[in-house]
């Protein structure tokens, strides 16, 4: 049914002088579900997600959002769709409050951005709604922190609150558990399933273990292509996957949920 697709994209091309990094991409993503993209190093993993979010202009292809092709839009556009990209468009002010980050984004969001002479009466408004979604990434309590002090896996809780904030329709997150040690990586990985449960999750991401335990959906990128797509039990067991990742990844891969 098309009314269950969110996010389509049909034959995508990216071409960089004759270098095809994204190569007839077919990609279906589930309204309500995490769908990560997966894939060895320059699979075009990250060129897909910047022709997603139109950072690039594809060459050839499609790009459907809700039905309506959004191929040739600009990213204010897209982001004002609802398709919020977190860890780069949300990067936090390192020497402003955890909560001053979160007021910042709604503020963005209602178009008040840059109203300083605004009602206390609206501020109070925004404080309010900012503790409920640090109360939902478990920072209430570092609401007065100043950023910069925080330690790396609750910098990216907040990174995610701040995209909360922006009230996304779809949420891309580039690589959400990348340098973190493994408490770190729990942490963010609880998160992302809790925040996905009204709202659906495109992912890049290279730790397996992530993947294996939240992911509904999984494309497997090679080459630039799609070689593989379906649960983890699936994709992590198919020859051409295996072969793509060869090796110590392809070891991690199948003991991913072990």
């Amino acid at each position: 049914m098309a009314g269950d697709t969110i996010l389509e994209t049909r034959g995508l091309v990216k071409e960089f002088k004759g270098f095809v990094a994204v190569d007839g991409v077919d990609l279906k993503v589930r309204r309500g579900e995490i769908h990560a993209l997966i894939g060895p190093n320059g699979a075009g993993k990250t060129t897909c997600f910047n022709l997603l979010t139109k950072f690039l202009i594809p060459t050839r292809g499609q790009i459907l959002f809700d039905g309506q092709d959004i191929t040739r839009e600009k990213p204010a556009q897209i982001a004002r769709r609802g398709v919020i990209r977190s860890f780069q468009i949300s990067a936090t002010f390192p020497h402003l409050t955890v909560l001053e980050n979160v007021r910042i984004a709604l503020q963005h969001k209602l178009g008040v951005s840059f109203h300083f002479w605004r009602s206390e009466r609206v501020l109070d408004q925004l404080n309010e709604r900012a503790l409920q979604l640090l109360d939902t990434v478990g920072l209430r309590d570092l609401a007065e922190m100043v950023t910069v002090e925080l330690p790396y896996g609750r910098k990216r809780a907040l990174e995610i609150a701040t995209t909360l904030a922006m009230d996304p329709e779809l949420m891309l997150l580039d690589e959400p558990t990348q340098g973190m040690g493994h408490e770190d990586v729990e942490l963010v990985t609880q998160l992302i399933k809790k925040v996905a449960a009204n709202r659906t999750v495109l992912m890049v991401e290279h730790n397996m273990n992530v993947v294996a335990s939240i992911a509904d959906t999984i494309t497997v990128l090679a080459r630039g292509a799609v070689i593989a797509e379906g649960p983890y039990e699936q994709v992590s067991k198919n020859p051409q996957v295996l072969e793509a990742y060869m090796g110590t990844e392809a070891a991690e891969l199948q003991g991913a949920h072990g």
